[in-house]
């Protein structure tokens, strides 16, 4: 039973006891008694996780088996797919909610804050899927109830189930633990799943899009474990990064929810939970820098279709029990949130979905910006220890935190601004199917062009592709301008129009200049072939 919630105990049959909870109200929606819970349904059955010691992880089977065993326990949960991997292994999804209909369009209609939470998508980094299943069970013995007041969560444990069953003692080197082995970081076809987010070569990503335009999540929430950097720091966090993200959705979740996170979890449990970042050099002095901006990683995708993308990074040093319990930790403050803030949630997303951005300047490239203060960091300390089973090095965290003061490059600065159209026209041609498909895909709406349009077009000055390979792919980068081109008379095409919720996320898919589009990812190399014409037009 979490230690976060004052319970009120009464007999119940077979064991069980039921509770009203101190906060959120303390009956389920409509006014009946909440669901009791199982005091030992709580604890039962083990994760691998825990009746190994943390010296293993689960298997795929270990998770569907722990699934079907917890989820029939609960009304309020029901157990999914949402498609199937690269190795045809379906891809798990508990729907977890007051709800009649657990179908996407039940869930869409409940007119309550809809949850994303996925763990595994690097599949070495198992603490979000040991923490999830955890969470799930407490969930199926009827504790959290009042998440379900206001919140219904869909939950993959083991998105990157194809990379899970590689277990090796190499993976992952210098990480402490599992001892026994864990999955590797890509998929069956050798892609990184969070660099997957825009060009969908993966059928693991084609299902989560698919899943993200069918519930529609509000949030979402994705469990990762670092890599590098020894810092003083039990779980790092980003929110999403694209300069484009809607300014209100970042600034609740700067200002507001990680903050609160952050404070709660050092007044409870002594630990400190900070902002992602590994140490650099930069002008000669040490820095905390973060990731990339673009929107293949998963919590940028998500702000740029107007939806709280929350990153999570266990601290791969800590021991691998707990990394699973600040995973937990995470998961837990970040829900108790939003299910106190369920409103504020889904009138922000709401607000952005409505927001015209046409006319507006907006990012197609941009670079890490500098704090205008430096911030004081924690340094950690690690030691170097054996694995028992491999005879590897590994790394165990020390209690050693060290606060250096260094500037944070956290946030991005555009360098390459473009003005937002009042819609792009695609001509349909055989050379563009493709990426009318992925556009499809995505969710962004079209309709057809049949008339005559006064367009611009881009004039291709140069191009340089990369020479090495990233993703199966060599990144194209185009240079020139747009310019007035007067009337085109267009019979067979479609139409995007600007002023749609998914409006943000067009523009850096469409945008020839773009870091992370179509033409970045080779969709419109066959259309562009031979061609200083960009084969796509925008009407201002």
């Amino acid at each position: 039973m979490s230690h976060r919630h004052k319970l009120v105990l009464s007999a119940f049959a077979a064991g069980m006891v039921s509770f009203a909870c101190a906060s959120g109200g303390g009956v389920a929606t409509g006014g009946s008694p909440r669901a009791a819970v199982n005091t030992e349904w709580m604890t039962q059955p083990l994760t691998v996780a825990e009746r190994s010691n943390y010296e293993s992880t689960s298997t795929y089977e270990d998770v569907m088996a722990f699934l079907r065993m917890v989820v029939p326990r609960s009304p309020y949960m029901h157990l999914d797919t949402i498609g199937f991997t690269f190795e045809k292994r379906a891809m798990p999804v508990v729907v977890v909610g007051r709800l009649k209909d657990f179908s996407p369009a039940g869930v869409r209609a409940s007119g309550k804050t809809v949850v994303w939470v996925q763990g595994n998508i690097h599949a070495g980094e198992v603490e979000g899927k040991e923490a999830a299943q955890i969470m799930l069970r407490e969930l199926a013995a009827g504790a959290h109830q009042e998440w379900l007041d206001s919140l219904v969560l869909v939950v993959d444990p083991i998105y990157n189930a194809d990379g899970n069953e590689r277990f090796s003692l190499t993976n992952r080197p210098m990480q402490y633990g599992p001892i026994n082995g864990m999955g590797q970081r890509p998929n069956a076809q050798g892609y990184d799943l969070n660099r997957d987010h825009m060009k969908l070569d993966s059928p693991e990503a084609t299902a989560l899009i698919t899943m993200m335009n069918d519930y529609n999540p509000h949030v979402g929430m994705d469990l990762h474990t670092t890599n590098g950097s020894v810092h003083g720091y039990h779980l790092t966090y980003a929110a999403p990064m694209h300069p484009n993200t809607d300014s209100a959705l970042v600034r609740l979740i700067r200002q507001e929810w990680f903050p609160t996170l952050t404070r709660n979890v050092k007044q409870k449990h002594g630990w400190d939970f900070y902002y992602y970042g590994d140490f650099a050099r930069r002008d000669g002095d040490t820095i905390w820098s973060t990731f990339e901006h673009t929107p293949r990683f998963n919590n940028n995708y998500l702000g740029l279709r107007n939806r709280f993308g929350l990153l999570s990074e266990a601290y791969s040093y800590a021991t691998f029990e707990d990394r699973v319990t600040a995973t937990r930790y995470f998961l837990d403050e970040m829900l108790d949130w939003a299910y106190h803030n369920a409103t504020r949630i889904r009138e922000v997303t709401k607000a952005a979905d409505a927001a015209d951005i046409v006319g507006k300047r907006m990012a197609l490239r941009a670079v890490q910006e500098k704090a205008p203060q430096q911030t004081t960091l924690l340094v950690g300390g690690a030691t170097i220890v054996k694995n028992p089973k491999s005879g590897a090095n590994m790394r165990l965290r020390t209690d050693e935190q060290r606060p250096k003061l260094m500037y944070e490059y956290g946030t991005f600065a555009p360098t390459v601004l473009e003005t937002v159209p009042s819609s792009y026209i695609i001509p349909n041609s055989p050379a563009l199917a493709d990426a009318i498909a992925k556009l499809r895909l995505h969710g962004v709406q079209m309709t057809p062009a049949n008339g005559t349009y006064t367009v611009e077009k881009f004039h291709i000055d140069s191009a340089r592709v990369a020479t090495r390979e990233f993703q199966g792919h060599r990144e194209r980068t185009l240079f020139g301008s747009w310019n007035a081109a007067g009337a085109e008379t267009v019979r067979d095409g479609f139409i995007v129009n600007m002023r749609q919720p998914l409006a943000r996320l067009a523009f850096v898919l469409i945008e020839p200049r773009s870091d992370d589009g179509l033409a970045d990812w080779n969709v419109l190399d066959a259309a562009l072939e031979g061609k200083t014409e960009y084969p796509i037009w925008r009407v201002r």
